[in-house]
């Protein structure tokens, strides 16, 4: 996969292309790409994922504090990487592009920049300024510059269609079953292992402090949750707790995340640390004596230890 920052060099043969933020690169997601690299073989073309960075949203509502993301743009490239799409364009969103009209940006970036030869969109596709343009308004362009274009339907799973606002909504939830089912894959949280309060060595269960370090990446609603480990290179397992200390972390909502790793006892501060989410084990509770919080660990941990039991590490 070749990946452009901007388009001062692009070339690609007969670009096959479909645009969009692309949070999470779930199934629905998936769909369209899918559908990208068909056209794309048939026609003997190249697919190009057009999508931006920032998120449109950091630069035309700077001052919105709720903007959460399923995916970073390091795990963006790799989910684009590992469907085989030819090329990852992620252009520069700046106020000055945000204020192309739709017929702009068809115009002056897709046509005279990239030479493309097909447009795909889903089924919820606008974009320019004031999100004015529609599948109406590229039919329209399509016809007068000389491309193709197809709109996807919605993708339904259960009986739901799935979006990155559904994703987000059942990891808020703590519903990691649901999340994973329709991203297609198991969500994920990279940071770095920081010092913590160490609370945890005093009752046999030391843990690892998480900081994201992204402002804007969805942590996951408070709870206790089985998670796999990728470490130095390393697989393990282990129970990770979500919960509210402020100050602690520099993620959005000051949530400190803390994993517990399975017959673990290194020193790992510092460390880039990324941990899966399989499944919800409990809400997060207060304790009145440290004993009580050590017996539910403990059962927290076997619980952890079954949930896991399918994974060969």
């Amino acid at each position: 996969m070749q990946i452009h920052y901007d388009l001062d060099n692009f070339k690609a043969l007969n670009p096959v292309v479909t645009i969009g933020t692309f949070d999470g690169v779930h199934l629905g997601h998936r769909e369209v790409i899918s559908e990208l690299k068909q056209l794309s073989d048939l026609s003997g073309g190249e697919s190009v994922v057009f999508t931006f960075e920032p998120h449109p949203r950091i630069v035309i509502s700077p001052l919105e504090d709720s903007l959460r993301l399923l995916s970073t743009k390091e795990e963006k490239i790799r989910l684009m990487e590992k469907i085989g799409v030819g090329h990852l364009v992620i252009y520069p969103f700046t106020k000055e592009f945000s204020r192309l009209t739709y017929d702009e940006f068809v115009t002056k970036i897709l046509v005279e920049n990239m030479h493309i030869s097909s447009l795909v969109v889903g089924y919820d596709h606008r974009f320019g300024q004031g999100r004015q343009g529609d599948f109406h308004s590229l039919e329209r362009l399509s016809e007068s510059l000389n491309f193709k274009v197809e709109q996807l339907s919605q993708l339904v799973v259960d009986n739901k269609v799935v979006s990155s606002t559904k994703i987000r909504q059942a990891l808020e939830q703590g519903d990691i079953i649901k999340a994973n089912h329709f991203l297609g894959y198991q969500y994920a949280l990279t940071g770095k292992v920081v010092e913590g309060m160490r609370l945890g060595r005093t009752i046999g269960f030391p843990t690892a402090n998480i900081d994201t370090c992204d402002l804007h990446k969805l942590v996951p609603g408070d709870g206790v949750y089985a998670v796999l480990i990728e470490l130095n290179g390393r697989s393990f397992k282990g129970m990770l707790n979500i919960g509210m200390r402020p100050t602690v972390n520099s993620n959005a909502d000051n949530k400190t995340i803390e994993v517990h790793i399975f017959n673990f006892e290194e020193d790992i501060y510092n460390s880039s640390i990324t941990a899966i989410f399989v499944e919800k084990i409990r809400n997060e509770q207060k304790f009145e004596r440290l004993e009580l919080l050590q017996t539910q660990l403990a059962q927290d941990q076997i619980s952890a230890i079954s949930i896991l039991s399918k994974y060969k590490l």
